[in-house]
This record gives C-alpha cells, sequence and structure tokens, in this order.
C-alpha cells in the first residue's frame, strides 16, 4: 500500500484560501504528470466531538509532491464518506477507493 498524506487547512471559515493555493499549485503537476487518475487531492470537515470542524486535506500517494510543500504528513488512507475532491479527475473515485470503502 502506497503511502497517503493529509494536512489540516483550519476551520471551515478559513480553509478556503490554503484550499485555492492547493487547487492552484495542483493543476500544473498534474498536467505535467499526464493528468493520472490516480492523483487527486480530497477534503473532509470533520469535528470529532469538536464545537467547530476541522477541513483536512488528503493527498493520494501520486500527490506525494504536493503534500509535502503543503507540510502534510503521512497517514492512513481516508475512508470515503463524507468526502470532497478538491482537485484532480472524476475518474480518480473509483481508481483511489472501492465500492465498498465507507
Amino acid at each position: 500500500m502506497e503511502t497517503w498524506y493529509s494536512v489540516s487547512l483550519g476551520d471551515g471559515m478559513t480553509s478556503g484560501m490554503t484550499s485555492s493555493e492547493i487547487e492552484d499549485s495542483f493543476a500544473p503537476l498534474f498536467t505535467a504528470s499526464g493528468s493520472p487518475p490516480d492523483m487527486a487531492v480530497f477534503t473532509r470537515a470533520e469535528s470529532e466531538g469538536r464545537l467547530h470542524c476541522e477541513v483536512i486535506a488528503y493527498f493520494s500517494p501520486r500527490a506525494r509532491e504536493l503534500a509535502i510543500a503543503f507540510d502534510a504528513q503521512p497517514c492512513e488512507p481516508p475512508g470515503r464518506a463524507g468526502l470532497g475532491l478538491l482537485a484532480g479527475d472524476g475518474a480518480s473515485w473509483s481508481v483511489l477507493f472501492s465500492a465498498s470503502d465507507p
């Protein structure tokens, strides 16, 4: 299994700026790599019992270079539930997640 990476983008109110930076940085890397469907960045708002949610960005293994640029740390592959595709091809869902992923 290849390594996924994650980084907190802050709370739901302030995460938009960093999300935009990730999207802007992703585009040229994605194109230069030949637009592979296994290169993607996903986000999810997670609260874990806190009053405010925290937006977490998950970088697929193929997006490692970008993950490192944003100080993301290695993590377990995220479950599919609640994820949104921030950057990448829509085909990444079927390439990176099985139909049985929660």
